[in-house]
């Protein structure tokens, strides 16, 4: 009688936590809870052989996103096409991987992505020794410190105007909280539709990796083109927690993107 209290107080509990997650997270995070209860269930008793495990999803990624703090890849495998989905992690497009077993969703909807999968797979990661890749740290999601960006070989002009700022600047001033700053840089990633807005990674050749002051996210309605130089406004924004792993200790909401010429320049005083 004791097992089954015992696995009935586990389900709940499963219950309870997909719960929590769902409202924390939203479905992609609730989804993976799921999945884990899901593989917690005890198998009915038969005298059949145990189903085989299923066979691990491997090939080559020919798409991906991130959203709710989930990656999610197109695997063509011998022109067959899966979706799946892991918890972020850095894996460019053409890469060859083999991901671990997981649970199957059918018509799942992901909020933060907008759109609904006929079939995904909620695998519990990317098999590193399968996939001939090396030991690596998951990324984080979207975030100024720590930030998935790849660190790229910058050089950008500072804007111009009184308000702007190169992008290492804009870390070490603890003065400009809250304040409105303008920045130049090189858009080197973009996340879009995520929670209802696009994340802007900007990179200006200031700052470093080692330090974490070299990579902005700037949230913003508009959606540039990864490589244009683009210079942005916003508000600037410390230690902002969205929740759902989304913390930053440096960003720039509400930014817009501007033409320079558009920017006004402060008046010379006159020369008695």
């Amino acid at each position: 009688m004791k097992r089954y209290v015992v696995a009935g107080t586990l389900l709940l509990s499963c219950g309870i936590a997909s719960a929590a997650l769902a409202a924390h997270g939203g479905l992609e995070a609730a989804a993976f809870a799921n999945a884990t209860s899901a593989k917690m269930k005890p198998a009915a008793t038969t005298d059949s052989k145990p189903a085989a495990p299923p066979a691990p999803l491997a090939g080559k990624v020919v798409q991906t996103m991130d959203s709710g703090g989930y990656t999610y890849l197109l695997i063509d495998s011998k022109g067959e096409r899966s979706w799946a989905a892991v918890s972020s992690t850095v894996v460019t497009v053409g890469q060859e991987v083999t991901l671990k077993p997981g649970s199957t969703m059918v018509n799942f909807t992901s909020k933060g992505l907008n759109r609904t999968f006929d079939r995904i797979v909620f695998s519990d990661g990317v098999d590193l020794q399968k996939s001939g890749l090396p030991a690596a740290v998951p990324k984080k999601t979207a975030g100024s410190v720590g930030a998935a960006s790849p660190v790229s070989l910058v050089s950008v002009e500072k804007a111009v105007g009184p308000n702007a700022h190169r992008i290492a600047e804009l870390f070490a001033n603890q003065k400009l909280d809250g304040k409105k700053v303008t920045v130049r840089g090189k858009v080197v990633k973009v996340s879009s539709g995520i929670m209802e807005r696009n994340w802007i990674h900007l990179q200006d050749g200031s700052g470093s990796a080692k330090k974490k002051n070299h990579n902005l996210v700037v949230t913003s309605q508009e959606l540039p083109d990864v490589g244009a130089v683009v210079t942005m406004t916003g508000i600037l924004i410390r230690n902002k927690d969205f929740g759902s792993g989304y913390k930053y200790d440096v960003m720039v909401e509400k930014g817009k993107i501007v033409k320079e010429a558009e920017i006004k320049q402060p008046v010379a005083a006159p020369v008695p």
